[in-house]
Parts: structure tokens; C-alpha cells; sequence
């Protein structure tokens, strides 16, 4: 720990990849095993799966020098700047010259995130079977990817990521609805689980005139595209790869991390507990507008597994629990419909974004399950007052550039709440409003400041529900008094060495899991990552 704390102090004493590099650069390999022993102090002798994917790239080399023009590319993952954004040099990768530069054939990316959570405990008048803990805890948990992608034929990419995951949110993720750790799985693991979380293939179809770069990155392979294009995503990714992107509050091993800051807290979007599912995605995208659709598979069982996971998925021998399926193709699915407007404030770029989504599982009704909790007692079998039954909401996400290198967004979000919620959170409205700021201000371009406030909150039907002793997805303290979950989040972000960054965090949660009989608790993170 010695060492990473004066890697911390050079920092802040120091111009930035100067002395810092010099000191403190090590391997990859490295970097890894000081990250598991130093920052998290997970138990020696636990092994950590390195994925190894071979890339079988020379058909797709030979496919790509037959296309009359190599140099389209998918579609960009970036802001409303993405247009701007010129092509970072391909890097691990191989080229190939076009008519318009260079266009990679393949690349590979790694990225390890370990998180370091704890609270001191608070005041609780009662605790039930999915409440956070009011004793105080300090929990971990680990994540490692390995991306390679390929080019196909002529605008077709195929992209694969090997997943490593390890350790478990406060209380086993449970207790708050803004949970505080996005890489808090609602599946935690003391030994490392690995599963191909993506697996797709994106074929882009351009649509002429202008163009613009598309960076190498963790799922895109450097090269160009045209501004108007139709693309097509199917295979194992996560909705939000395509949906619901945000500039400022997207990622969390590089941004905030709280959930709320990741995703729109009430999209119970189609997702297995680690958050990827099968599903196909259309996107039509025009100089400053887009429009997407997306058709996904929904997991049998609530907070369950998918079928994908029983092959793409490798867990330690004896572990517990369904190794997954999916519900009836045609009764348990999740649709969702995105439109997005690009435009500029006084130059300043922005973006506006309007969700709409449908989905159909095998439902709880609250109203049914409330009255078999009721003449039961908590923890009764609800089954009962489960039938297909359709949930739907409405999503606005926004962002807007106030200055260079500072930015303000939010997301404002609402569900029917008549029915459980199935894959994500038990939430039925929130807001968020944020800034985020780069260093460079004060002459610390690499590092980052960002400040978000979270409010959501409970359908009547989902209070009656919580105050039975009925269980959700995240809530169950076996009563409630009921009041809207508020939660703060400050971190700020800085690079330690060149590959690596370092960020404190501090959340503040008022009413966790709706409940004014619990709490508040502050919550202190710390999170290391490096990506190649």
C-alpha cells in the first residue's frame, strides 16, 4: 500500500506521467497482481482467469482487400461529439490502407476495475432479509475484460468480450435501490466467475455523404463510416451498449458508480444478474438525429440467469443456484425504442434522448401479491399471482456541454409499477441532475471531478407490497415506512501511472430501499483501473 500511496503523492506534487512513470510503471501482469494484493487485499491463492481469444482474422483480411472500400465501420459509441472525434491510432491491432486511410482489421483490449466499498453502519429500527446491513461493512469486488474484434466483410464486425468477475456489493447487493457499485453483480462470488458477456456481430450499411472517424476501442475497430448508416446488432451484448448513453455518466470503472449514474434506474431492461442477454438492434443514424430499436430476450426466472449463460458461462464446481433459461420467445422479451436529437448550445455540443419500453414476463401482480403476503406472512410463495403480464415506461436522458471540458445531465425516468420488476431495480420513478468536470481547469488534464444527486421512488401498489413484507429485486426489510430514496455521489478521478487511474469516492443515501425507518449511511469507495 506504501507504494500506491506515494504514486498518489507524486501525483499531486508532480506533472503528470512524468516522475510517476519513471517510479511506479510495471507490466500489465504486473499491475494486476498489485491490484489484488495492495488496493483490495482479496485472499492469496485465489486464481483470477486470464482469457486467452484467438482471432482468426486472415479470412477477414482477405474478405475486407476484396471490398471496393474497406473504410466503413460501426457505428460510434461516443457523444453527441462523436463526429468530431478523430480515429485514434490503431494500437495491438492490424491495418489495412484504404482509400481514405488506414482501417483496422482486428484489435484486442484488457481493462481490470477493483472496488473497495465500505460504511460505518447506521441507526436501523428494523432489518429484514434483503436489507443493507446497519453494522457496517467493507466489501470488494473485481472485474477483468478482454475484448478482440474482428472485421468480416465490408462494414461487418464481429466482437467477443471475456468477462471475469469477483466479490459482492455491501450486503450482497441489496438494500438500496441506487446501489453504490456498478460492478456489484447481484450474483457475487468469492472464486472468480468467467462468461463470454458479449458475443455479436454489427453489420453497418452506409447511406453516402459525409463521414466521420470511429476510434479503436473496446468494441469498435478503428476506421470510417458515413454520418447516415443503418446498422444492424445481434448476438449476447447488454442494452445499454446501445441504449441510454450518457457522455458524462456511462461507465462505471471510469465515472461515477452508482447504478443510477449507469443506467436509467427504472428500465427494467432484458438482462441476466451480470446485465447481458440475446437480442438484435437497429440503428438509423442522421447528422443530428438517431432512432433505435432493440428486441430482447428476458430470463425465465426473475433476477435469473439466461439459457446463453448454461454454455457461455463457466462457474466453480458446487456453486448454488439455476444455471439459467429463457422464458417462451414469444411471452418473455423486452422491446425498447430510442430517439435521440444532437445539437449545439453557443458551439457547446448536446444531446436529448427519449426512451420508450415494453416488456412481457411472468409477472407478479403487486395488488395479487400483497394480499397472498398479507394472509401468509412474509416470505410466503407469491406464485400464485404470477401470470405474462406487460410492464412499460418512459425514459429522457440529457446532456448538455456548458464550457470546454465541463458538463451538465440527467435522467428522469417512470414505469406503470402495477408489476414486479424483474431484472434491474424496484424503482418506478427517479430523477438525476449532474455535473462532471476534466482537470484541466486547474491544470490536471487527466483527471476528472464529477457531483450527481439521485431522488426515486415507489408506486403506491409497490409501498403496499414493501409494507406486507413482500421481496423485491433490491428492497425487503420485511416492513416500510415509506419515503423516496435520495442518494448523493462525489468521486474524483486521477491517473497514478500511464494505464492506470485511481478514484476516491464518497455516496451519500438517505431512506435506503425507500425506508424512513433505516438509515442514512454514507458509503466510501475507492476504485483502481487500467485498460491496454
Amino acid at each position: 500500500m506504501s507504494t500506491l500511496a506515494a504514486a498518489i503523492r507524486n501525483h499531486f506534487v508532480a506533472p503528470p506521467y512524468v516522475e510517476a512513470k519513471a517510479s511506479f510503471y510495471r507490466s500489465p501482469r504486473d499491475i494486476f497482481a498489485q491490484t489484488i494484493d495492495l488496493l483490495l487485499g482479496v485472499t492469496p491463492g485465489i486464481s483470477v482467469a486470464i482469457i486467452v481469444v484467438t482471432c482468426f482474422f486472415s479470412w477477414g483480411r482477405a474478405a475486407l482487400a476484396a471490398s471496393p472500400d474497406p473504410t466503413t465501420d460501426a457505428t460510434s459509441t461516443a457523444g453527441p461529439g462523436a463526429a468530431a472525434i478523430p480515429a485514434a491510432q490503431p494500437t495491438s491491432s492490424a491495418t489495412e490502407k484504404g482509400a481514405n486511410g488506414p482501417s483496422q482489421i482486428w484489435n484486442w483490449h484488457v481493462q481490470n476495475t477493483d472496488i473497495g466499498q465500505g460504511d460505518p453502519g447506521f441507526a436501523a429500527k428494523y432489518s429484514g432479509p434483503q436489507s443493507l446491513s446497519g453494522k457496517g461493512e467493507v466489501q470488494e469486488t473485481v472485474t477483468l475484460d478482454l475484448f478482440a474484434g474482428v472485421r468480416l466483410w465490408r462494414g461487418a464486425e464481429a466482437h467477443v468480450d471475456g468477462l471475469m468477475w469477483q466479490g459482492f456489493g455491501l450486503s450482497k447487493t441489496l438494500g438500496i435501490e441506487a446501489f453504490p457499485n456498478g460492478d456489484a453483480y447481484k450474483i457475487g462470488t468469492e472464486t472468480p466467475y468467467f462468461q463470454f458477456a458479449r458475443l455479436f456481430i454489427r453489420q453497418t450499411i452506409g447511406l453516402g455523404g459525409e463521414q466521420e472517424a470511429v476510434p479503436d476501442d473496446q468494441l469498435t475497430l478503428a476506421g470510417k463510416q458515413d454520418i447516415s448508416r443503418m446498422t444492424f446488432t445481434i448476438g449476447r451484448f447488454s442494452p445499454l451498449d446501445i441504449f441510454d448513453h450518457n457522455t458524462y455518466a456511462q461507465d462505471p470503472h471510469t465515472q461515477f458508480m452508482n447504478w443510477a449514474m449507469v443506467g436509467n434506474l427504472t428500465w427494467d431492461y432484458s438482462a441476466d444478474p451480470v446485465g447481458y442477454t440475446t437480442g438484435i438492434a437497429v440503428e438509423l443514424n442522421q447528422p443530428k438525429w438517431a432512432l433505435r430499436y432493440g428486441f430482447f430476450q428476458m430470463p425465465r426466472v426473475q433476477n435469473s440467469f439466461t439459457a446463453d449463460d448454461q454454455f457461455l458461462m463457466w462457474r466453480p464446481s458446487g456453486a448454488t443456484g439455476s444455471a439459467g433459461a429463457d422464458g417462451p420467445f414469444l411471452r418473455a422479451w423486452g422491446m425498447v425504442v430510442e430517439f435521440e436529437r444532437r445539437y449545439s448550445v453557443n458551439a457547446h455540443p448536446a444531446a436529448i434522448r427519449f426512451l420508450a419500453w415494453l416488456n412481457e414476463a411472468d409477472m407478479a401482480s403487486n395488488h395479487a401479491a400483497t394480499a397472498i403476503v398479507l394472509a401468509k406472512g412474509p416470505g410466503a410463495d407469491i406464485s400464485a399471482a404470477q401470470a405474462y403480464r406487460y410492464k412499460y415506461g418512459f425514459g429522457l436522458n440529457w446532456e448538455q456541454e456548458v464550457a470546454e471540458n465541463a458538463g451538465l445531465f440527467s435522467r428522469l425516468g417512470w414505469n406503470d409499477g402495477h408489476e414486479q420488476a424483474w431484472t434491474y431495480s424496484d424503482a418506478n420513478w427517479t430523477a438525476s441532475l449532474g455535473v462532471s468536470v476534466k482537470g484541466d481547469r486547474w491544470q490536471r488534464p487527466g483527471d476528472t471531478f464529477g457531483l450527481a444527486g439521485i431522488v426515486s421512488g415507489a408506486s403506491r401498489s409497490n409501498q403496499k407490497f414493501l409494507e406486507a413484507g413482500g421481496l423485491g429485486i433490491l428492497a425487503g426489510d420485511g416492513a416500510l415506512t415509506y419515503g423516496c430514496e435520495k442518494a448523493v455521489e462525489a468521486y474524483y478521478d486521477f491517473p497514478i501511472w500511464e494505464p492506470a487511474h485511481v478514484a476516491v469516492d464518497y455516496q451519500f443515501i438517505s431512506n435506503p430501499a425507500f425506508n424512513r425507518d433505516r438509515g442514512p449511511v454514507s458509503v466510501f469507495g475507492l476504485r483502481l483501473h487500467w485498460e491496454l
